[in-house]
Parts: structure tokens; sequence; C-alpha cells
């Protein structure tokens, strides 16, 4: 089964992303729509999985959080991977973890309180198994913090995207 995803859905998509509190109505009223239309797309997008959650952004500095880091972590082999999942979800420091190519296996962001707490904390990544190394980068600053591509940028130029249900792979 196919189901698509119209130039409407993507502004409803890009207009919550600018404003996750946005109302219904102004919603309804910014794509030209009734609420109760409105919502039974959001329902759908949710249902579909294009819609993961509604979430609040938190300016961490301001509840002492004060260092964002990029840590590389070069494991011996993967069959240490499994293992190294369960412990940076055990970690509320870690905010994200990537598996990736290059110099190291995992990339991991973290926010720590000051040099201390992400010292103590990279010397329980090291004492994970299989890790053989670390390597930290620091954010000095941030010029760019963006959380979602502008949907309906992406898709310009394309008049339905049609998706297999079983799938989440882009047909043109």
């Amino acid at each position: 089964m196919t189901w698509h995803i119209d130039k409407i859905d993507l502004k409803l998509l890009d207009l919550l992303n600018e404003q996750g509190r946005i109302r219904r109505n102004e919603l309804a009223e910014a794509v030209g729509l009734s609420i109760p239309s409105v919502s039974e797309r959001l329902e759908k997008l949710e249902k579909r999985g294009v819609i993961t959650g509604y979430t609040v952004l938190i300016d961490e500095k301001k509840l002492g959080f004060d260092i964002t880091s990029y840590i590389r972590v070069r494991m011996e082999s993967s069959k240490h991977y499994p293992a190294l999942s369960k412990h940076v979800q055990k970690e509320d420091e870690i905010l994200e973890c990537y598996t990736v190519t290059g110099e190291g296996s995992h990339l991991l962001k973290v926010k720590t309180q000051n040099t201390s707490s992400l010292e103590k904390l990279l010397a329980r990544i090291q004492s994970w198994p299989g890790v053989i190394g670390t390597e930290t980068s620091f954010v000095l600053s941030t010029l760019k913090h963006s959380f979602n591509v502008p949907a309906e940028k992406a898709f310009k130029d394309i008049e339905k995207i049609r998706f297999e249900e079983s799938t989440t792979t882009k047909r043109l």
C-alpha cells in the first residue's frame, strides 16, 4: 500500500518545525483547510511515523550545562557495539550517538556542566569494554542549530511524494 505527502503536508511540517506550539486553527488558516482536516492530516503523519513526537527546546546553559563537546570513540571491534549502545543509553549527558565512518566508529554529542564533569564522563567512556581511545572537540560557539530539514523547500519541485507503507523509501 502506498501513501502520499503533498504540499499541504509539507507546509504543515514546516509550520510545526518553526513553532511547535502553533494552534490547529492557525495551521488551518495558514494552509487553507478546516481544523478537522488539519487534525486528520497531522494524525496520519503521526501514524505513518513522519511526525515522531513533540518536544520542548531547553537552553541547557541556563540549567548549568555549559560545555558542549563531540567525542569520537574508537572501538577494538564491532563485537563491542551492543555493549557501547547500552552504556550510551545510561548516560544522561550523552545527547546523541552516531555510528560513523572515518576516524573512530562512533560520534557522541555531549553536554556537561564543566570540564571536570566532562573529564569524569570521558573516564567512564574510556572504561567501557572495547573502547581503545577517544578524541574530544569542544564547541566554542554555534553558528547554526536546526532540528529538521525544511520539508517544503526540500521537495519544492515534487507534486506528491509517494511512500510504501512498509518502508519509507521515497518514490519519484
